[in-house]
C-alpha cells in the first residue's frame, strides 16, 4: 500500500497503527484533550488533519517516552496555548522617544553591559 501524502487526511485506524496504540486510546484522548478534534463524517468516521496527526504524535511521545501523565500533558498543552494567546494579545511595547537622550543612553548602557556579560561568560 503506497504512503499517503503529508497533507492527506488519516483515518483513526491508520493513525493508531502508525503510533502503535489501539483505536480506543485515540478516542479516549479526544475526550481528554479539547485541542484534538478530528473531522467526523457519516457513521462517526474520524479523519485526522495534519495538525491533528502532529498533536497525536506529540501526546503519544509525552505519555510513552517522556513519562507525563494525562493530567500533565493537559496542563502542558493548556499552558502552551495560554502562552501563545497571551503573547498574541499583548500590545507591543512603546518605543522610547528618539528625542529623549537619557532614555537612549540608558538603553545603550544596558546593551553595552549585556555584551560585556556575554563575552565574560565565554
Amino acid at each position: 500500500m503506497p504512503e499517503k501524502a503529508a497533507g492527506a487526511l488519516r483515518t483513526i485506524g491508520e493513525l493508531a497503527q502508525e503510533i502503535g496504540r489501539p483505536q480506543h486510546i485515540l478516542r479516549y484522548w479526544e475526550t481528554r484533550f479539547p485541542q484534538l478534534r478530528p473531522l467526523t463524517r457519516a457513521g462517526n468516521r474520524r479523519y485526522y488533519r495534519p495538525e491533528d496527526v502532529a498533536l497525536v504524535r506529540r501526546i503519544h511521545q509525552l505519555l510513552s517516552q517522556e513519562g507525563y501523565t494525562i493530567r500533565g500533558v493537559q496542563r502542558l498543552l493548556a499552558a502552551e496555548r495560554g502562552g501563545k494567546a497571551a503573547r498574541a494579545a499583548a500590545p507591543a511595547p512603546a518605543p522610547a522617544p528618539a528625542s529623549d537622550p537619557a532614555a537612549l543612553k540608558a538603553i545603550r548602557d544596558s546593551l553595552d553591559q549585556a555584551l560585556k556579560d556575554d563575552s565574560a561568560g565565554d
